[in-house]
């Protein structure tokens, strides 16, 4: 059953973002904006979740994901990068 929560950006309710986080935990697909269109996005490590998005988006199964991250210093939890190309992704991300 598909939902609808109208969160506001600069001051989101703790209580939606607590019901969206519920559902993700359970195997929830969301759909979220982003600068150009809207993305799907899942609990990372949710292997049902990439299956249903493949099925929905018809990809094959060599398909690159994309990590959604807070910041840029939550990127250094799950990748390594000298300071080089680390100033170069600074560089790059508005």
């Amino acid at each position: 059953m598909a939902r609808y929560f109208d969160i506001h950006p600069r001051n989101p309710q703790a209580r939606l973002i607590a019901q969206v986080v519920a559902m993700l935990r359970d195997d929830a697909l969301i759909a979220y904006p982003t600068d150009s269109c809207y993305a799907l996005g899942a609990q990372l490590g949710n292997a049902s979740a990439i299956e249903r998005i493949r099925n929905l988006r018809k990809l094959d199964d060599q398909h690159h994901y994309t990590l959604v991250c807070a910041n840029l210093e939550q990127v250094g939890q799950f990748v390594r990068m000298d300071n080089a190309m680390f100033r170069a992704v600074k560089a790059a991300t508005p």
